[in-house]
């Protein structure tokens, strides 16, 4: 029930932009993006079902990030 994913976001308004957007559009309970890290970490632990990763992915990729899922 949590997804972990690589992505470009870079600025803190994109990171507020992101969060609200995924709050918004997925079933979540926690949502962050760790700007500190070389890989921007997004991080969701949704609520009851699996994290669905190609539909975040590609949701990122409309909202004009790029988005992978971190190995």
């Amino acid at each position: 029930m949590v997804g972990i994913f690589r992505t470009n976001i870079s600025t803190q308004l994109d990171k507020n932009s992101v969060i609200e957007a995924i709050y918004t559009n997925f079933n979540v309970s926690t949502c962050s993006i760790d700007m500190e890290d070389c890989d921007k970490v997004l991080r969701i632990v949704a609520q009851q079902a699996p994290i669905e990763e190609k539909l975040v992915i590609s949701f990122l990729q409309q909202m004009g990030y790029q988005c992978d899922i971190l190995d």
